[in-house]
């Protein structure tokens, strides 16, 4: 896809991560730990080898979890770590005009009730969406059309935003995160156990990589 240069552009707009960006640790696999009946992890190196897609990665390990809404909330609300200066930079994305969107392939519901307890109730969440039932927990994905999406989730929407104009600046950790970040003008990678610092290293890519989102405020604001 082409990318519409920098100088061309009246609007900036930042695609955030939220598991192992936004927390310092990924929320999900937290949940299923203490919840999933089974060996979820096997379909996690399926997914990690690229067997399968996002889609059906958590299809099959949020339907292993037995708890409802609300136990998987409280066990959030306990234990959930954000990254230090989090807060702060959503305030600074606010004075700059900068649209911030949290696109992540975590679960809707602990997202915002986390973001919710931060007073950040008005900062635009995709991800994924669940439904409850008697005997398992529902997960899908809906693209920029409200379409269902099976993999190419955070890239789908990337691809709208540039398409309507925006610079884009990318904030992630993950595997996920490095095709979507490729296509962006800005990319910052976190500097934990997640692979789009490795990644961004191994294909030459640009990259600032980040401990906390204050030392993005600070690159951000240096200029």
């Amino acid at each position: 896809m082409r990318r519409i240069p920098l100088g061309q552009l009246q609007k900036t707009l930042v695609q955030c991560d939220f598991d192992g960006t936004v927390t310092e640790e990924d929320v999900s696999f937290m949940l299923l730990d203490a919840f999933a009946e089974g060996d979820w992890r096997q379909y996690l190196e399926e997914y990690d080898a690229g067997r399968i897609t996002v889609g059906q990665f958590n299809s099959q390990v949020f339907g292993m979890v037995r708890a409802d809404r609300q136990t998987l909330l409280d066990y959030v609300r306990d234990r959930a770590a954000v990254r230090p200066g989090f807060r702060e930079f959503a305030g600074m994305c606010h004075r700059y005009g900068y649209r911030l969107v949290i696109i992540s392939n975590g679960l809707q519901l602990y997202i915002e009730q986390i973001l919710g307890d931060m007073g950040l109730h008005d900062i635009e969440v995709h991800a994924a969406q669940t439904r409850f039932s008697t005997d398992k927990l529902c997960v899908e994905y809906r693209g920029p059309d409200g379409s269902v999406v099976d993999d190419g989730f955070k890239e789908a929407f990337t691809k709208m935003f540039l398409s309507e104009g925006y610079r884009v600046i990318y904030i992630g950790d993950g595997s996920s995160d490095y095709i979507p970040a490729s296509l962006c003008h800005e990319v910052f990678a976190a500097r934990n156990a997640g692979s789009l610092l490795r990644r961004c290293q191994e294909g030459n890519a640009e990259y600032k990589p980040f401990t906390d989102f204050h030392d993005i405020i600070r690159l951000l604001e240096s200029r």
